[in-house]
């Protein structure tokens, strides 16, 4: 197998991982805000950091290996 056929599923896995950890993430804010609905304000803004960073490395992971896929 040639690296040009494993990139993309290399770029599948990470979508797949990403989509899996922001799932859990939603997924456990959701199940907090239904237990105190009160605290859904700091419950949101303290899920919301890890969600983006999470995101921001699923991107640079897809360009990195597109990159090296072109390149």
């Amino acid at each position: 197998m040639t690296a040009t056929t494993l990139l993309p599923i290399g770029m599948g896995l990470i979508v797949l991982g990403a989509g899996l950890g922001i799932g859990k993430f939603a997924a456990a804010a959701a199940e907090s805000i239904a237990r105190q609905p009160e605290a859904a304000d700091k419950i949101t803004g303290a899920i919301n950091l890890p969600l983006f960073l999470l995101e921001g490395v699923a991107i640079l992971a897809e360009v990195f290996t597109f990159l090296m896929l072109i390149l």
